[in-house]
């Protein structure tokens, strides 16, 4: 049956930045499906444990700062240790900095850089080592976004990572597929989350966004739970390298 595919008990997924948002929901949504759900955050996820928890399923909270790339290795040692393996990762902490190009500063351009890239490749490195250790594959979801396919504006920093994710995603597929590890990434649109607050607030920003958006609305967490499973699950065994626009239209206007 076809809905075997997306069942995902027994595994064990690292989703990264999963206390709010996007991540929460894509956590959540694996969580349903039968994961178990290791989260890495600054902080204690308390609400996601909660929800992860109710569904009967274990939840392991990893605090670090992912900027610090020196802290990686250990992450993935202590979360096989005390889950037993591991099977996803999701790639989906992040930040964004808004300024003019012109007064762009080199802080904001590390930091975001440090974050949205570095730590998604290095982080990605020490998993994919484990899964070829476990010699059963695996998946792992990167999140791109609309400005993996577009410039923007006043967010130099923050399109350079997310062009960067993208090209990142195709180049471990195809060193990677070899080895039964799937690496795609989820592009998701204007999505209504903190990091888009600023833009919502400006009521004429958030006309403009709401004019060129076929489906007519911000997108929300829930909208990234379907494309989530699918890219973590056996479902989509034959899709590598692929950057999924989840943007209700945006890139076809």
């Amino acid at each position: 049956m076809i809905l075997n595919a997306f069942n995902l008990a027994g595994k064990v997924a690292m989703v990264t930045g999963c206390d709010t948002g996007l991540g929460q929901g894509m956590a959540l949504a694996l969580a349903e499906a039968g994961c178990d759900i290791i989260s890495v955050n600054r902080k204690i996820p308390h609400e996601t444990a909660e929800q992860v928890i109710a569904l009967g399923r274990r939840f392991l909270a990893l605090q670090a700062d992912l900027s610090s790339q020196e802290l990686i290795p250990g992450l993935v040692t202590q979360a096989v240790s005390e889950m037993g393996r591991m099977d996803i990762l999701v790639n989906n902490a992040g930040m964004i900095r808004r300024n003019d190009a012109i007064d762009f500063s080199e802080k904001d351009w590390d930091d975001v850089i440090n974050l949205n890239l570095k730590s998604v490749f290095f982080l990605s490195q020490a998993v994919a080592r484990q899964f070829i250790a476990q010699g059963s594959g695996g998946k792992i979801i990167n999140i791109a976004s609309m400005l993996s396919f577009q410039g923007g504006i006043r967010v130099p920093s923050y399109t350079a990572s997310k062009s960067g994710v993208l090209g990142l995603t195709r180049l471990m597929a195809n060193e990677w597929a070899i080895h039964g590890i799937n690496v795609n990434a989820i592009a998701p649109g204007y999505m209504a989350t903190n990091n888009t607050r600023q833009l919502r607030d400006d009521e004429a920003r958030n006309q403009a966004i709401l004019e060129r958006i076929p489906a007519g609305r911000w997108g929300i967490p829930q909208d990234l739970k379907g494309p989530a499973v699918f890219l973590a699950s056996s479902a989509s065994d034959y899709i590598n390298g692929y950057t999924l626009a989840v943007d209700g239209g945006w890139l076809a206007r």
